[in-house]
């Protein structure tokens, strides 16, 4: 059986489509299977996997909306992606008048994630019915989480989001631990940030933080993960160890 990860926080900024990105090519390059799927009507994984998400005819809306077949919109890139554009923000409206609107995206990916170990998906930045649908579909939540202050206060929110999921649509639903980026280590600022979160939420803070870089905007901007436009830069290396870290196992803090 696969192992579903969304990626979720609903403050947009804090490094998720690049973390999403980043660990399934990491876990690619561990030999795994692994497909990302990019549930943010914004396209931004689309985008940073070298596609435009304007010349897409068909896309994850697709698959939630009209019920197309999930392997009819995948696109081979470093992993294989359902993609996403524009389009996906009419699906809100949409859902909401289906029956069983929390499980549409956990209905499509039954078709295809026995071929997967890893199934990855990229959360839009809200707590709204498409990042419902990512929370229902998954086994685990992993929260990239900006090393700042005002970046945290909203954990405890999603985490609140999470055991309503557990209570009525997924009770398996695990947090397995927040990825710290935009690290700047000359501060004791984003240090404390990182102690206060692990403490007071009682969650698995994932070892080594990534380091903030320019390295990560150029690595969209050419369609490709940091491993492949920058395979041996500290960010590449930090998402690598993070990404062994995920496959090991559900950490447990």
């Amino acid at each position: 059986m696969s192992r579903i990860i969304a990626f979720a926080n609903q403050k947009g900024g804090v490094a998720k489509t690049t973390s999403t990105l980043t660990v399934a090519a990491a876990l690619a390059e561990l030999g795994l299977r692994v497909m990302a799927v990019d549930l943010d009507p914004q396209g931004a994984l689309t985008y940073s996997m070298g596609i435009d998400p304007d010349d897409l005819d068909e896309t994850v809306n697709d698959v939630l909306v009209r019920r197309l077949p999930i392997d009819k919109v995948i696109i081979g890139r470093e992993v294989d992606l359902v993609p996403a554009n524009i389009d996906l923000a009419g699906a809100e409206a949409i859902l909401l008048a289906k029956t069983g609107r929390e499980y549409a995206l956990q209905r499509a990916l039954r078709e295809a994630e026995s071929n997967y170990d890893f199934v990855l998906i990229d959360c839009p930045p809200s707590l709204g019915i498409l990042t419902i649908n990512g929370l229902t579909a998954a086994t685990e939540v992993v929260i990239p989480l900006q090393c700042e202050a005002l970046s945290h206060r909203g954990v405890g929110q999603l985490i609140e989001t999470l055991e309503d999921i557990r209570h009525f649509t997924n009770p398996e639903l695990e947090l397995s631990g927040v990825i710290p980026t935009m690290y700047d280590g000359r501060t004791k600022h984003a240090q404390q940030v990182l102690n206060d979160v692990g403490m007071r939420y009682k969650v698995r803070v994932f070892d080594p933080p990534v380091r903030k870089s320019i390295k990560f905007a150029e690595a969209s901007q050419a369609g490709r993960s940091i491993l492949s436009y920058a395979p041996g830069h500290h960010g590449a290396d930090a998402y690598r160890a993070i990404a062994r870290a995920i496959a090991a196992g559900k950490g447990d803090g």
